[in-house]
């Protein structure tokens, strides 16, 4: 009997979310995601001690901190992209993610960085927060050609608005959603009733109904259960002690999400302005709370490796 994991990979591109080399050769995912928290954790790991070191020394001695992240980023995704055949993303500065101009100039910076050594940018997506102004610089930067993933995404709107701005990859993150339901109600939610599951399935449903092109990958997984649920969604990315569970597992697994039954929903296609977004965002306090959240937490990881990369300066 095959695994969980590779009944997964039948129709779900699975995704490895983690910053660790050892990791993805182990579940041979098609493509890796990272973020600062995981490339604060790796930084941090003697057995890449050699990468920050290499990062710090092809920056130069005249970059800025912010620079040689950026080097890191790219030391990082460049030794991943020997690993996995498909794409890797690299994330914008959080503290950027109000700042529409500045998002799409860090986005040429890091895209830069990948082709003086030789990747082609569509082996590259661009992570950006699903603020407003992230949505917007994606947009700028999927017309020239840079893909984009859209991290951070907690909500209906936001995931409307990045398929509307021809967005290449979003990421909902399922398990926050989960704990800002737990933590508010003080219940527990399983299968298709976790909140998270119910908001992935439903832009999944409502992209594939209407025809966008947008890929739908769901992040941030609490428990394997919420990934059976999804089975079937575009793309998931999963951390690796939930794909050890799934190839420890040789359950049947049945595809949920189906582009097939979805475009028979019952639904209706809407649209955001900037002004609607912020109101609709506005109204959903989970979405606002923890898109915030995340940005906090991200940009504290940001710094976290300043001061890292400064001490090994010196």
């Amino acid at each position: 009997m095959s695994t969980q994991l590779d009944q997964l990979k039948q129709f779900t591109v699975v995704v490895a979310d983690t910053g660790d080399f050892a990791s993805m050769k182990e579940f041979a995912p098609r493509d890796a995601t990272t973020n600062p928290s995981l490339i604060l954790k790796a930084a941090g790991m003697p057995a890449y001690t050699p990468l920050l070191d290499e990062a710090i020394k092809a920056a130069g001695p005249t970059a800025t901190l912010p620079q040689v992240i950026d080097r890191l980023l790219v030391v990082f995704g460049l030794e991943i992209l020997k690993i996995v055949p498909g794409r890797v993303s690299s994330e914008v500065d959080a503290r950027l993610s109000f700042d529409t101009a500045a998002t799409v100039a860090k986005a040429h910076e890091i895209i830069a960085l990948y082709e003086k050594a030789g990747i082609s940018r569509n082996r590259v997506l661009i992570k950006i927060a699903s603020t407003w102004e992230g949505i917007k610089a994606a947009e700028i930067l999927e017309k020239e050609g840079i893909h984009c993933n859209l991290t951070l995404l907690f909500s209906f709107a936001q995931a409307v608005a990045c398929a509307e701005a021809g967005i290449t990859l979003i990421s909902p993150f399922v398990g926050r959603i989960l704990d800002w339901h737990k933590k508010t109600s003080g219940k527990d939610f399983v299968g298709a009733a976790d909140p998270g599951v119910i908001s992935v399935t439903q832009i999944y449903t409502y992209y594939k109904k209407f025809g966008y092109k947008t890929e739908v990958m769901g992040a941030s997984f609490r428990n394997t259960g919420e990934i059976t649920e999804l089975a079937g969604c575009d793309l998931l990315t999963i951390a690796p002690p939930l794909l050890a569970e799934l190839k420890a597992s040789t359950a049947p697994l049945v595809r949920k999400l189906d582009p097939a039954a979805a475009t028979s929903a019952d639904l209706t296609q809407v649209t955001f302005n900037e002004a609607a977004f912020r109101f609709a965002l506005n109204e959903d306090a989970m979405a606002t709370e923890k898109t915030a959240e995340g940005i906090r937490l991200f940009s504290a990881d940001i710094v976290k490796l300043e001061h890292l990369i400064a001490q090994k300066r010196g």
